[in-house]
């Protein structure tokens, strides 16, 4: 019989009537014979489906997460000081710590009905979460006050209205408006009310509603601020005014951090305003002051980083900035540390936009633009830009490594990667042609549109093909470059799109087209104003074509901007022998202007780490199955996987120690051990080798007072049970992947794999890139 069965089906018809009102029953507890009460697996929510995913562990109250005047029903203070939490977290797009914050609430106040609400509002994008937690909501409405009923009823109508076609979403959409201008009408002083109407005007317009006036929903905006000068909904002005009048934003821009310091979207949005007026050293400012605030978080509570939505979205942004100003060393060390972080099969891979992805662009992107070619070429050696399996990413890198080859002097090595490529496109207009043929036959039998039925076949391959004719045009152009085809290589250039105008530029001077080069290089320095690599590609095309009056003019522009720029990389260290002609010195950069209407700013070192790093894993000593201790120190200066399971009567954590347990010595001969801690009492491990003829292949160890469970917070504090977890701990102690769930993680060729990609980092890391360039070559 499984460990705390009977306490977990009386829990189960507990929490069918009052969820968040049980906790975990000592082993005592007599079973329920109830015909509703089921067996729920060990690490599921005893309240039902909804409640498995999410935070499970318990929020604590933080300062600095919005000044929230909200009335709310409940009989616990702290619950509502949870609640109000919530609700700024909820201004802030802090979902993740949102729903945390009110699952808080309902633990401590069960019947608080809003904070079911706060759930429900935080899983906007997961419908059927949002549905069953609107629900719970609904079941408690009648204890909670007309004003906090509105709120309720009218996201319960969101929830449940028909959404399938436009018309529908529309529809949906503007009821929920009235709905909440109901809900003003007879609460007019609701500023939180004013401030999610205002959000949702914005929000709306993906649904269909257009926005009739951003005056009108700016002036409700100040509503809130009259009251409350740095509420959160800050935010909502940003993003009201950001693609339409940026500068109306920027008494916003200058204050929306400080009205929510601990949520680092809140840091993030004046980064968009900054960024839409060009004002980039502004922009990175807020960008790297979101990054320290949400590093300092996930570290402290031991969050993977690709669990917060918005958080790669913000250091890839931050990234693009930072080589709009040409901190070039600053934007790759924070691509690769986006590459660097926990890869989860859920949150973090190369098919979602998260930080490995993003990671990967970018630090091709400044490769790139700042012509670092020897380091491109070392880094496609290592995990960092290897080959990534997935179509699209892998043709850029190839793209940017065979121009990078060129321009090394490896043309060859840059043909071999055209003739893949070739290979690439050439089989995909047979599947191509292939698809429009099987089209056409089935068009002609069924007397359907022939022309459209294959136009329609082929189009699903369009987009590839399309790539791959670019790819290989710009390799050509940059073969035929260093051979001395300038004319030729303009052509293929024009023909691929995508090439860097600065490349094209320098191409154009060697083809003796200066008039050509100097027009389009102004032309592109137009069109990106305050970026520094264009200027600086300016300043050298007027030097080349000996207009060194309009050189100075566009070096002096350049400098406005300089001030952090690394004047080591190529493209400016080529600058330094027409500084120092024009006077302008062996360091011609300038101090930088601080604009007057920035607002305070707290020191960027304050608020946390710019780039995530591994956290301790806590330390442990344990008794195994011998009862012989054993202690995670045992393991310093080797890896170990740690396998938190719940019990040998768990069946699917005996079916992960069996996934695993073939697969040991796997891990062992890639320097990796493996050890599982139970939830049993030391005398009954011995149970979990029943289904195994030989054994397991590693050792289990006791933890079932659960305190280590706890530490690792493997453990839901709402509902007071233990959870599914899997830790890769680092030969110096650091914790470097993770997987915390209701279900085992099954995979351990995944583990595996990502172990090794994540420990070889660490010998790229403490190798200098000198001694990877030369290894290459």
């Amino acid at each position: 019989m499984p460990r705390n069965y009977s306490a977990r089906v009386f829990l189960t018809a507990v929490a069918l009537v009052s969820p968040f009102a049980a906790t975990i029953a000592d082993e005592k507890t007599p079973p329920v014979k109830d015909a509703a009460a089921k067996e729920i697996l060990e690490g599921h929510s005893l309240h039902g489906e909804v409640f498995n995913e999410g935070p499970r562990q318990a929020a604590y109250l933080m300062k600095g997460v919005g000044a929230i005047r909200f009335d709310v029903t409940t009989k616990s203070e702290e619950a509502r000081a949870f609640v109000l939490q919530g609700i700024g977290q909820l201004h802030g797009f802090w979902y993740f710590e949102s729903e945390r914050s009110f699952r808080q609430a309902a633990m401590l106040d069960p019947d608080c009905a809003i904070a079911y609400w706060g759930m429900a509002y935080s899983n906007r994008k997961n419908a059927e979460r949002a549905k069953g937690f609107i629900k719970e909501a609904m079941d408690r409405k009648d204890k909670a006050s007309p004003r906090e009923q509105r709120y309720i009823e009218a996201y319960d109508r969101y929830v449940k209205a028909k959404s399938g076609t436009s018309d529908e979403k529309k529809k949906r959409a503007e009821k929920y408006i009235s709905d909440l201008e109901e809900l003003l009408f007879e609460f007019p002083d609701d500023i939180d009310a004013k401030a999610f109407l205002c959000e949702y005007f914005w929000s709306a317009r993906r649904e269909g509603v257009k926005m009739i006036s951003y005056l009108a929903v700016d002036a409700l905006i100040q509503d809130v601020l009259d009251v409350e000068p740095l509420h959160p909904v800050h935010h909502y002005r940003i993003h009201l005014w950001d693609t339409k009048k940026a500068a109306k934003a920027l008494e916003s821009a200058a204050r929306c951090g400080l009205a929510a310091p601990q949520i680092a979207h809140m840091w993030h949005m004046p980064g968009h305003i900054y960024s839409r007026l060009k004002r980039y050293h502004d922009a990175v400012y807020q960008q790297e002051a979101s990054a320290r605030v949400d590093h300092a978080h996930m570290m402290k509570d031991l969050v993977l980083p690709d669990q917060i939505h918005n958080f790669a979205h913000n250091n890839e942004w931050c990234i693009r900035n930072l080589i709009h100003i040409g901190r070039v060393n600053d934007a790759i060390a924070l691509s690769q540390n986006m590459m660097s972080l926990p890869r989860h099969p859920k949150y973090n891979h190369i098919g979602k936009s998260g930080s490995f992805k993003y990671g990967r662009q970018r630090l091709l992107d400044v490769l790139r633009a700042y012509e670092l070619h020897d380091q491109l070429i070392a880094l496609c050696q290592t995990p960092y830009l290897e080959e990534c399996g997935n179509g699209t990413e892998d043709l850029k890198r190839n793209r940017y490594l065979a121009a990078a080859l060129t321009a090394t002097g490896n043309p060859e090595k840059a043909t071999a990667i055209q003739q893949d490529i070739q290979t690439l496109l050439d089989q995909e207009k047979k599947k191509q042609k292939a698809a429009g043929d099987k089209a056409q036959k089935e068009a002609e039998k069924t007397k359907k549109d022939v022309k459209k039925a294959r136009s329609t076949a082929e189009g699903k391959h369009r987009s590839r093909v399309r790539d791959l004719e670019r790819a290989v045009q710009e390799i050509d152009g940059r073969i035929a470059a260093s051979k001395g085809k300038f004319d030729e290589a303009l052509e293929l250039f024009k023909k691929a799109t995508g090439v860097p105008v600065e490349d094209q530029v320098a191409v154009m001077l060697q083809a003796g087209k200066t008039d050509d080069a100097v027009k389009k290089i102004a032309s592109h320095v137009g069109s990106n104003r305050g970026e520094v690599r264009p200027l600086a590609a300016q300043v050298e095309t007027l030097w080349a074509a000996q207009k060194k009056d309009e050189a100075k003019t566009a070096f002096e522009q350049l400098r406005k901007i300089s001030s952090t720029l690394d004047q080591d990389v190529p493209t400016f260290a080529r600058l330094k022998p027409i500084a120092m002609e024009l006077g302008f010195g062996d360091d011609w950069r300038t101090d930088a202007v601080v604009a007057s209407d920035i607002g305070a700013r707290p020191p960027l070192d304050s608020l946390g780490p710019l780039h995530w790093r591994p956290v301790a894993a806590p330390d442990w000593s344990l008794a195994d199955v011998e009862n012989q201790p054993r202690s995670l120190s045992d393991y310093r200066g080797k890896p170990v996987v740690m396998i938190f399971y719940l019990g040998f009567g768990c069946l699917h954590c005996a079916k992960q120690l069996q996934n695993f347990a073939p697969e040991t010595e796997k891990f062992r001969e890639a320097g990796i051990d493996v050890i599982a801690v139970s939830t049993d009492e030391q005398k009954l491990l011995g149970r979990a080798y029943e289904d195994l003829d030989d054994g397991f292949p590693f050792p289990l160890v006791s933890d079932a007072d659960l305190n280590v469970f706890k530490k690792y917070r493997c453990y839901d504090d709402f509902e007071n049970q233990p959870l599914h977890g899997t830790f890769l701990v680092d030969g110096e102690g650091r914790i470097r992947w993770q997987d915390i769930s209701y279900e085992p993680f099954m995979d351990p060729d995944y583990v595996l794999k990502e172990a090794q990609r994540l420990l070889g980092q660490d010998a790229i890391v403490s190798t200098p890139l000198s001694e990877q360039v030369t290894s290459t070559r």
